[in-house]
Formats: C-alpha cells, structure tokens, sequence
C-alpha cells in the first residue's frame, strides 16, 4: 500500500497530537473536577455531574477516538505499521483496552451519576448506585490517566525499540 508523504505525514501528527491533548487534557480536567468540586446544594451536585459528563462526552471521547482513528491511519499508510515494534504493540492493546473500559464501564457510570443527580439532587448522595458509581469512578479515573500518561511516555520514550522481525532475516 502506498505511504503518505512527508507533508502527509507533518498533518496526521498534528491531528494526532491534537487528540493526544484532548484526552489528556479532558481526563486530567475530569479528575480536577471530581476531586476538588464540592457540591452544596442539589443544583451545583447536578452542574458538577453534568460538567464531567459535558468533558466526557466533547472532549475525552472525540480524543480518545482521534487517536484511534490516526494510529489506524499510522500503521496503515505509514513505516510504523501496528506491530513493527514491541512499543507499538503494547501501545495499540492499551488504547483500545483504556477505550473499551470508559465506554463499557467509566462512560456508563458518570452518565448514570449524572442521571441520579438530575432527578435527586442532593438526594443522590444517599443513592447507593450513585455511590457506588462516584466510587468506581473515584478509584478506576486516576488509574485510566496514569495509563494514559504512561502512553504518552511509550510513544516518546519508544522502549522496547527492537523491531520485532529476528535478526539476520532481512527485518531491520
């Protein structure tokens, strides 16, 4: 298949750095927001639920799903291909593993907190779904962005540089 050129090459790595940042950005932004907002009544229960999910919904998912769809692209039209390198590799089952976990788990359990706090307000802090969804979030959110930094860290670090065709066949 043919590979991009040079100047396609400069865009696809600033689109996907710049989805890069939307993901990082929007899930470091999450976790400012739901540790450090501190709700006193219902309505600003409801604005803080509503403003994580607005973050999940406009920038973590349309980020997350950037740098799928231009990692597709990077290992389809470019060198690189999707497991050239042993970094590649783990980077492509950490993406789509961090991607089905939020939409299967994390996404489900702030939209459905968001959901809890529109129709009980301050009532939803005794709901124990809402609590055990705050919870799950609480613990599983600081560990999605510590695999999300340490991504970012593979991909510039490039560890595991071996390519992964053996010595002495041709592969380089």
């Amino acid at each position: 298949m043919k590979k991009l050129g040079t100047r396609g090459l400069r865009w696809l790595k600033i689109a996907h750095l710049f989805f890069v940042s939307l993901w990082v950005g929007g899930a470091i932004s999450l976790l400012i927001i739901f540790f450090l907002a501190r709700p006193s009544s219902g309505d600003e229960l409801y604005a803080v639920n509503m403003a994580l999910k607005l973050v999940d919904d406009f920038v973590i998912i349309p980020g997350a799903n950037g740098c799928l769809l231009t990692g597709l692209v990077y290992g389809i039209w470019t060198k690189w291909g999707f497991f050239r390198h042993n970094w590649l590799k783990v980077k492509w089952v950490m993406t789509v593993t961090q991607i089905v976990f939020g939409t299967f788990w994390l996404g489900p359990w702030l939209n459905g907190n968001a959901a809890i706090a529109a129709a009980e307000r301050l009532g939803a802090l005794q709901n124990p779904v809402y609590i055990h969804n705050y919870t799950m979030n609480a613990f599983w959110g600081p560990l999605q962005v510590s695999l999300i930094l340490v991504m970012v860290w593979i991909s510039v670090d490039k560890p595991w540089k071996g390519n992964t065709k053996k010595q002495g066949t041709g592969g380089g």
